[in-house]
């Protein structure tokens, strides 16, 4: 039997963003009293049982895995539907006494827990004080004047706001995917790209032309990356088309991960090949400014 004992991150870390972080921060402040800090996951989202539709990913398992891994922070999962109908008495004794040997436990402000969400801060509170178990309340973390959430974060997202929802993330917002080949027109322009598609179930963001990085082999590259039809050309499907600036290799067939910084123009087409080619140098000297005074925290 597990006679680890924890200290536990309750939410839903559906984009890890800086509230989720305020969560994790406080699970690893335990870690001086000698408690492992873990945070307890959804193998998935909620709202899929019960209602039948997840919201859109902002975070890919594997790069949300990553973060976790980078914190120090152990990652214990549970299927929603095994524990959606216990009283919130249940899921403490079951789930995070039995199951986990919560130590401490560390949530937000507005954390609900229990069938049908009955259970709030204060019976956590009290459950806790009951089972001598420690609780950390992390202040809601604010932008703008309103709570950080997934939510929000889609919607910056999906209007091109990315510094809003880089801002929100604490980190930039990516996505990592496998290379795959296309038709090779960009080596014909001299600007070669590499091709990516969206997983299902992962938020696209809109249509338009982003400076952006690629993270490859431990090294961090200013691109440029075009979401969308590509106009120019015809028969085109949805796509993230990226353009490393600086980098000469062939990836086709590595998962490579794209980060995007801010939204430089919507897609447009091109009478011909030298006005793209001027408007791609353009594109790409507009990154590089970005991309050099960009922050830290990637993924």
């Amino acid at each position: 039997m597990d006679k680890t004992a924890r200290a536990v991150a309750l939410g839903s870390f559906d984009g890890m963003h800086k509230g989720h972080k305020a969560v994790i921060a406080c699970a690893l402040s335990y870690k001086e009293r000698g408690l492992v800090p873990c945070a307890l996951l959804f193998t998935s989202h909620p709202l899929l049982s019960l209602t039948g539709k997840a919201p859109q990913e902002i975070l890919q398992p594997s790069l949300r895995d990553r973060l976790l891994e980078n914190m120090g922070v152990e990652e214990k999962f549970t299927e929603f539907e095994n524990i959606k109908n216990m009283t919130p008495r249940e899921f403490f004794t079951q789930i995070l006494i039995d199951s986990l040997g919560a130590g401490a436990l560390c949530c937000g402000e507005d954390y609900r827990f229990g069938k049908g969400g009955t259970g709030d801060v204060n019976t956590l509170k009290d459950l806790c004080g009951e089972y001598g178990v420690a609780l950390t309340v992390a202040p809601t973390v604010m932008y703008q004047g309103q709570p950080v959430s997934s939510t929000r974060i889609r919607a910056a997202v999906m209007q091109g706001d990315i510094p809003a929802a880089n801002d929100m993330l604490g980190r930039p917002f990516g996505y990592e995917a496998i290379v795959k080949h296309g038709h090779r027109r960009g080596h014909l322009i001299g600007a070669p790209t590499i091709n990516q598609y969206f997983d299902g179930g992962f938020i696209v963001p809109k249509n338009g032309v982003y400076a952006s990085s690629v993270i490859y082999g431990g090294t961090e590259y200013a691109g440029v990356t075009n979401i969308g039809l590509r106009p120019s050309f015809e028969n085109e499907d949805l796509r993230s088309e990226t353009c490393i600036l600086g980098f000469y290799g062939d990836l086709y067939g590595e998962n490579v991960q794209v980060n995007l910084f801010e939204y430089l123009r919507p897609e447009k087409p091109f009478p011909d090949i030298e006005s793209l080619k001027t408007q791609i140098a353009l594109d790409a000297e507009k990154s590089r400014k970005i991309f050099a005074k960009r922050g830290d925290g990637n993924v």
